[in-house]
């Protein structure tokens, strides 16, 4: 193998550690210390080494337990430089405790301890699914930033805060006691389902990151449920992020273009996917209390149901959009709710339904907002309308396949 056949190897495996086990990573690093910015420093340091030393002498057998070993040690150095005699002996002492841990064997997967630590109540609300999806997720600052409707220098500086309290504040890295699940789960549950739609927007899995990411959601959102099967809500969500997994194979055709719910094929839909998540569902109704996720599976059931069968239930769908709108106020909600209307009231009624730009400013920027608006005006022959909601929409779009969509639905408007 040629130096360079040799390099570009060592940097594949080091990328596909970086994808599939940051988030473990990390959390084995900062869970005897909680310090989490400094396990992530250590980390990246240790990433640093890799990329020089492996090249020259090949990739390891267990890059996952070489990067732990590393980066244990660059936190050792680290505590050397930055403290010395008795301040530094109790950090020193957990390092050195787990430096030859899970070092040459596996790795203990902490996230989920780490996911709860971020939803700590002495966390800041607004920032701990943030959190969990940089330190869990390994999301940047940057796309968190855009999903969270901020700036990346204030989610960078938020961020940092938050990391700090958890070092300063001494949080636990642990699943809460029952008593306290309840406060914090729906935090957890929230950042979990924020990874999956990042992973999500890569319809045919051809971006390995968003791929990978979506695999991880889904695994946290599994080992939630397997923990803590009482809990209606994580029921809720992994059988919602099933339904929807379910369809991947449909949503696009062969040569890659998009396809709505309504026409997909639903042979192409993983059928045990969709048996898994009407039995989570099913279990959860049982628990007798209601929340956003199980709403939201539920929505994903019932339309699963009609593509399916060819048997119409768009009044119940409007009805769980009914309760999931009164229950989240949510303008994206309001928007899937008004499509839901137009199928039992009519488009105008819907377009009365949809929300007012002014009351939620973000909606001025959401192309599925101006997608289901130009539909909603084609229904009512208002062309000239939807021809410029179309614009927006496609204009918006980042997707190519979405993109030529939204384009042949706009080239098929009549005129007026």
């Amino acid at each position: 193998m040629t130096s360079s056949e040799t390099e570009a190897q060592a940097r594949s495996t080091a990328e596909a550690v970086a994808r599939q086990s940051y988030g473990k990573l990390v959390a084995f690093l900062a869970a005897r210390t909680r310090d989490v910015a400094q396990a992530e420093d250590a980390l990246s340091e240790a990433f640093a080494a890799a990329l020089a030393d492996w090249p020259v002498r090949g990739s390891p057998a267990n890059p996952e337990g070489w990067l732990l070993t590393v980066a244990r040690r660059k936190m050792i150095d680290s505590a050397r430089r930055r403290q010395s005699g008795e301040l530094a002996t109790p950090q020193l002492q957990l390092l050195a405790e787990e430096l030859s841990t899970a070092a040459d064997g596996d790795i203990p997967d902490h996230r989920l301890a780490l996911l709860f630590a971020s939803a700590h109540p002495a966390i800041e609300e607004g920032i701990r699914a943030p959190l969990m999806l940089q330190v869990v997720l390994g999301l940047n600052a940057e796309t968190i930033a855009s999903a969270f409707l901020s700036s990346p220098a204030a989610m960078g500086k938020r961020l940092v805060r938050a990391k700090d309290k958890i070092r300063r504040a001494g949080i636990p890295f642990s699943v809460p006691d029952r008593e306290e699940v309840p406060g914090r789960l729906g935090a957890v549950l929230d950042a979990i389902y924020a990874a999956f739609s990042e992973g999500w927007t890569d319809a045919v899995g051809t971006d390995v990151v968003r791929r990978d990411l979506t695999s991880e959601a889904m695994f946290l959102a599994r080992l939630v449920t397997e923990l803590l099967p009482e809990q209606p809500e994580a029921l809720g969500l992994y059988a919602l992020m099933l339904h929807a997994q379910a369809r991947r194979a449909a949503r696009r055709t062969p040569d890659g273009e998009y396809v709505p719910l309504a026409e997909q094929d639903a042979a192409l839909w993983d059928s045990q996917m969709i048996e898994l998540a009407e039995a989570l569902l099913l279990r959860a109704s049982a628990l007798g209390a209601f929340g956003r996720y199980q709403l939201e599976g539920a929505l994903q059931s019932a339309h699963a149901f009609r593509c399916r069968t060819g048997q119409a239930n768009w009044p119940a769908v409007v009805q769980l959009y009914n309760a999931l709108f009164a229950l989240t106020g949510s303008p994206v909600v309001a928007i899937n709710r008004a499509l839901a209307i137009a199928e039992v009231s009519g488009a105008a009624t819907a377009l009365e339904a949809m929300p007012e730009i002014a009351a939620a400013a973000r909606l001025a920027d959401y192309q599925p907002y101006w997608a289901a608006r130009a539909q909603l005006l084609a229904k009512t022959a208002a062309y000239g309308d939807a021809r410029r909601a179309y614009e927006i929409a496609i204009g918006l779009e980042r997707d190519p396949a979405v993109r030529r969509f939204l384009q042949r639905r706009q080239s098929a408007l009549g005129v007026e």
